[in-house]
């Protein structure tokens, strides 16, 4: 299906990258190891086993695997958490600010 015949509810206005990068999600002082499967310049999608709240705020730590280059810091508001594998969730969140 081409570009111009989606619904607009399917397109995206920030390109997404796949990252499937190791992760570390801070909710309530308490880290939890997470997987960050994509990012975009607003959000990011994590899987983690943990269910959150929409609207829930959280930091997120994604380590850089190259010396020169620093990791990524950001906070972020849970705008959906959908269930996956085992006792794993999905976690699509908006970037409130980097750290």
């Amino acid at each position: 299906m081409s570009e111009r015949l989606r619904d607009y509810d399917e397109k995206r206005d920030f390109i997404r990258m796949n990252l499937n990068s190791e992760a570390v999600l801070y909710v309530n002082g308490q880290s939890i190891p997470a997987v960050c499967i994509d990012l975009s310049s607003t959000g990011m999608q994590l899987r983690a086993a943990c269910q959150l709240a929409a609207g829930q705020q959280v930091e997120v730590e994604i380590g850089s695997q190259h010396s020169s280059l620093s990791g990524l810091k950001a906070t972020a508001t849970v705008v959906r958490c959908e269930p996956a594998d085992g006792n794993e969730h999905v976690l699509g969140l908006h970037i409130e600010k980097m750290l």
